[in-house]
């Protein structure tokens, strides 16, 4: 847990945590480093001074005074400030989706992982170990994620200008935001699923996660920390209902199986990776992030669980819906000679 402690300090501390351990050679935001940078550029005695052109910049590099800087575009800062933090960025969600891959076993195939996930689930000794490994890796994500929306915040004060925001923007249109990560379901549930109970008490392994399916809206809670709580929605954006057999876009939106590859007008044993290219989220309306989906294993045992009814009757509505498909796919063929 973090402690109630300047968050510079909080993320120095963590960043040369125990946690390298298992994290290995991750990467970090580099936040105290590109404060370093953007104390070149806050105002002096309350004045202020704008670099907008080269000439500027020379000026102020050759004075005496503290720089400061009060414009949409800074020289001094850019150079060095997004280019960085967008390196940084990528490689913190490709190590963070590498080691989540790993840590929830996905390279083994999809059958083999349906019919032995229970058993592995029961018959782990090591639990406590993988508890504390999801643990990590949710702080990591949220360390970092923090992080990068403080410095971005910070570049908007110190030059009162919103490229700080833009860039927020840019990254999470480009799935580079953690925290909007479907792998974090997919952590919290492996989590509340460690911890064997169908009815949803509270233990060591489940305290820090918790899931919610007795309201409307179904969802995820996690408890970071005394002051960072994260929540998730698991509804379906098509069916309005508490996902079911649930899918991940390539951009984080979930989605009931059935539901998706409908919008995408596929048979539900086709999957969402059979989708044309062209197909869009139905949600954010991006194209192409129906190749790179995800099953949501860990959550969909997790819902198997803790919402047995409702899980055994969407599977037989689901099983009569994908029968009246084929029948009437079948009998369009007959009529029209297809």
């Amino acid at each position: 847990m973090l402690r109630k402690t300047k968050f510079g300090k909080a993320f120095t501390e963590y960043s040369h945590g125990d946690e390298k351990k298992f994290l290995g050679k991750l990467s970090h935001v580099e936040y105290k480093t590109m404060k370093q940078v953007l104390k070149r550029c806050r105002p002096a005695n309350g004045g202020s001074c704008r670099l907008g052109s080269q000439e500027t910049v020379e000026s102020e590099e050759s004075s005496s005074l503290p720089q400061c800087c009060k414009c949409d575009a800074c020289l001094l800062c850019d150079e060095k400030f997004f280019s960085e933090l967008e390196k940084e960025a990528s490689e913190i969600a490709e190590r963070f989706s590498t080691k989540v891959r790993r840590l929830l076993r996905l390279h083994l195939s999809t059958a083999m992982q349906s019919g032995m996930l229970h058993l592995f689930h029961c018959l782990s000794n090591n639990q406590p170990l993988k508890v504390q490994q999801v643990q990590m890796l949710v702080e990591y994500a949220t360390m970092n994620a923090i992080a990068m929306r403080k410095i971005l915040k910070k570049y908007d004060k110190v030059h009162s200008s919103v490229n700080g925001r833009k860039f927020y923007l840019r990254i999470r249109a480009d799935h580079m935001e953690l925290l909007q990560s479907p792998w974090l379901i997919e952590l919290g549930a492996i989590c509340i699923n460690f911890s064997g109970a169908n009815e949803g008490e509270p233990n060591c392994y489940s305290r820090q996660f918790s899931c919610d399916f007795s309201s409307d809206q179904a969802s995820m809670r996690f408890f970071v920390s005394d002051s960072v709580k994260l929540e998730y929605a698991l509804t379906c954006a098509i069916c309005l209902e508490t996902v079911f057999n649930p899918y991940a876009l390539g951009c984080g939106h979930l989605f009931c199986k059935m539901c998706i590859c409908s919008a995408a007008s596929l048979m539900t044993f086709e999957g969402p990776k059979a989708a044309p290219a062209i197909s869009k989220c139905p949600v954010c309306r991006e194209v192409g992030v129906y190749s790179n989906s995800v099953h949501m294993t860990e959550l969909d045992l997790l819902l198997k669980n803790r919402c047995k009814e409702y899980w055994k009757e969407r599977r037989n509505a689901d099983m009569m819906a994908n029968q009246y498909k084929v029948y009437w796919d079948s009998q369009t063929k007959v009529v029209f000679g297809i």
